[in-house]
């Protein structure tokens, strides 16, 4: 081989490697205007389906416009049934669930029962209840206690999570998730092929969930399907504000699943609307001509609290473990 030619490959081999160091940093770098200024591009959504790749296609680059303006670091998945569509933004990235891991509460409480062959008993449901309807912190921590974390364990590997990690102890809202293992949970409730057989009675909570706690994947939902969500929104000394919605949507033969999760927000208010203008696009996307129902949440009725899942300092032991914390 003459030396022309070695270095002819060497600088092709080189080529390659770099190309594709840029497009792994692309994919794992944060959706935020920060990034933007640092010169690190953003990227679209990867939305896909075998049916419809158009409506992919739009459905892409209607997220990332979504996105373009916004900071903060922010996760989506959505899952379409009837078109087949996928789309997954960062959906592996790790965030502290804040309240949003209540679902994992219910649906250990609920599918515990089915194991021993028993309806949910009255102290059980004087619990579940209030947990999802209303948020109910003390209702979270007794059911978290009481079913333990080898349960709850045992329940994420037959749901097939693998990026969530339990909180430590008591520290239910530190539990550590992603949007790719929301969407596997959203789908124990709405694939009637699922192992939980009361998913039904979960569906119909997080339906029936406050009205002050019904921002989120809601907004732009159109008529003829009904909203089930859990939100959670939780600042901290780091990442600032995690703001999350994960949702339900079904309908006459009709079922889809939308999950944002976020943070370093700089207000509750900010991160809602950050959510809302994601879910407009993929409710207009997925529902082109229908009416729309649910309006953007007004930010005078966001109430800059605090959902109270976790401490606002630094868990000592917990949070160091985080490998891009934030000040």
């Amino acid at each position: 081989m003459g030396i022309r030619t070695l270095h002819c490959r060497t600088a092709m081999a080189t080529a390659v490697v770099l190309a594709a160091t840029a497009v792994v940093s692309a994919l794992l770098a944060p959706t935020s205007a920060v990034a933007a200024e640092a010169g690190t591009a953003q990227v679209p959504a990867a939305c896909r389906s075998t049916r419809d790749p158009g409506l992919a296609a739009r459905l892409s680059r209607d997220i990332h416009a979504a996105l373009s303006s916004r900071q903060g670091t922010v996760s989506v998945a959505v899952s379409d049934d009837d078109t087949g569509l996928t789309c997954a933004l960062a959906s592996e990235r790790q965030y502290d669930s804040a309240s949003i891991v209540k679902v994992v509460i219910m649906e250990g409480t609920l599918r515990r029962a089915e194991e021993l062959g028993r309806s949910l008993t009255d102290w059980e449901l004087a619990n579940i209840r209030p947990m999802i309807t209303r948020s109910d912190n003390a209702s979270a921590r007794r059911l978290w206690a009481d079913l333990g974390h080898a349960y709850l364990g045992r329940l994420l590997a037959r749901v097939g999570t693998s990026g969530t990690l339990l909180g430590p102890d008591g520290y239910w809202g530190l539990t550590r998730t992603t949007a790719a293992d929301q969407m596997r949970l959203l789908d124990v409730l709405t694939n009637a092929r699922s192992f939980l057989k009361t998913r039904a009675y979960g569906l119909k909570l997080m339906s029936q969930v406050r009205s002050d706690q019904r921002w989120g994947v809601r907004a732009g939902m159109p008529k003829g399907l009904k909203a089930q969500v859990k939100n959670g929104w939780l600042p901290r000394a780091t990442h600032g504000w995690r703001v999350h919605s994960v949702g339900a949507f079904t309908g006459p033969h009709r079922t889809y699943r939308i999950v944002v999760l976020s943070h370093d927000n700089p207000t509750m208010a900010y991160g809602v609307r950050t959510i809302e203008r994601i879910a407009q696009a993929v409710h207009r996307g997925l529902n082109p001509g229908r009416g729309v129902i649910q309006s953007p949440t007004p930010e005078r009725v966001i109430s800059e609290k605090s959902d109270g899942s976790a401490p606002y300092e630094p868990l000592p032991g917990w949070d160091e473990q985080e490998p891009d914390a934030t000040p």
